[in-house]
């Protein structure tokens, strides 16, 4: 143990190397540079199935479904926070997001809340509109488990269309590094506190 607090960036985009994974690297790089371990991960590829809300979680702590989600819930669980990032995709986080936030709210109930006081922070990046629907699908899921969530100098949106886009969005690359900076903050002085 290193004793470096640790932050996981989920992308919930299906296109490699998009805007969202870039602002997410860019986010994830900006925390590394006050010395926390950062890891990407991608939704892209992973079979992540809707949540069948049979409860089973509830009863056993486990999820029914044999799919993609438990080896990345695992990996939120261990970690201090956790960044989700998506495109807007009608006015909404993209479905993969969803899904993937629908499992793991559940699941982290179902074992005690294991994200309650862990820092979080939600991301989007649109061609024009739906930021801030997008947005709040994911900030709802750490409102929900009682997670800190740091802000910025704006809300965690960036433009963009073409891989790349978001690189000249200069308003959105400063808000994503102020987010970083921001829970980087926070960060530090969790780990001065006493484990309730």
């Amino acid at each position: 143990m290193t004793g470096k607090a640790t932050v996981v960036g989920v992308s919930g985009s299906p296109r490699k190397d998009g805007n969202t994974d870039t602002i997410l690297r860019h986010t994830l790089a900006t925390l590394e540079s006050h010395g926390i371990l950062t890891e990407q991960v991608t939704l892209r590829g992973k079979r992540i199935e809707p949540c069948r809300a049979c409860r089973h979680c509830r009863s056993t702590g486990e999820c029914i479904i044999e799919d993609d989600v438990r080896p990345l819930f695992d990996k939120l669980a261990a970690a201090d926070g956790f960044i989700l990032a998506a495109p807007v995709y009608f006015s909404g986080a993209a479905g993969q997001m969803k899904c993937f936030i629908d499992r793991i709210g559940y699941l982290s109930g179902a074992r005690g809340r294991v994200f309650e006081r862990k820092v979080g922070a939600p991301m989007t990046v649109a061609r024009r509109a739906g930021h801030n629907f997008a947005l709040a699908e994911m900030l709802f899921l750490f409102l929900h488990q009682g997670m800190i969530v740091p802000g910025s100098t704006y809300w965690n949106v960036a433009f963009g269309m073409d891989p790349g886009d978001v690189m000249s969005d200069a308003e959105g690359l400063r808000t994503a590094e102020n987010l970083a900076h921001n829970m980087a903050w926070v960060l530090e002085r969790l780990s001065t506190e006493p484990k309730p």
